[in-house]
């Protein structure tokens, strides 16, 4: 829990916003930050923003690889980008399965986010290159940027 007056968050989607979007990134050799994103984080940061990852990561899902290897990559791109939080969602819908309510377009891991900070959604902003990112933006009420 962050103590910390109310301010503004920047939500940014993983891949292809903070690091090389490659499929699924199944282990931390896959994993390739740009090499501004660190920089940028500590702009936003200094700007008064938090920087959270909201981030759909299906393979755990899938089966693809396990809980625990997707949080060993969290922590590293935590350690070498400065952002504050990740918050993913590992589920994969598929037909029969009810759908979760943290997958984006859906709110719900920007809903923890802000149990967890104290966000200020009026001057908040959704950064990502899909869709489901801006919807998901959209949905909860913040300003939405779509990278190309």
């Amino acid at each position: 829990m962050n103590a910390n007056v109310s301010k503004p968050a920047v939500f940014l989607d993983r891949d292809g916003v903070l690091v090389e979007e490659r499929s699924y990134i199944t282990d931390i050799t896959d994993l390739k930050i740009f090499p501004y994103t660190a920089s940028c984080i500590r702009i936003l940061k200094e700007l008064g923003y938090y920087a959270i990852c909201i981030s759909n990561q299906s393979a755990v899902g899938r089966g693809m690889m396990q809980l625990s290897d997707l949080k060993v990559i969290n922590l590293y791109l935590k350690e070498h980008t400065g952002i504050d939080a990740i918050y993913c969602c590992p589920h994969y819908w598929k037909e029969n399965i009810p759908a979760c309510d943290c997958r984006k377009p859906q709110t719900g891991l920007f809903r923890q986010a802000m149990r967890d900070f104290p966000i200020d959604l009026q001057d908040s902003y959704m950064v990502g290159d899909r869709a489901t990112d801006i919807m998901a933006g959209q949905k909860i009420g913040v300003r939405t940027i779509l990278l190309e």
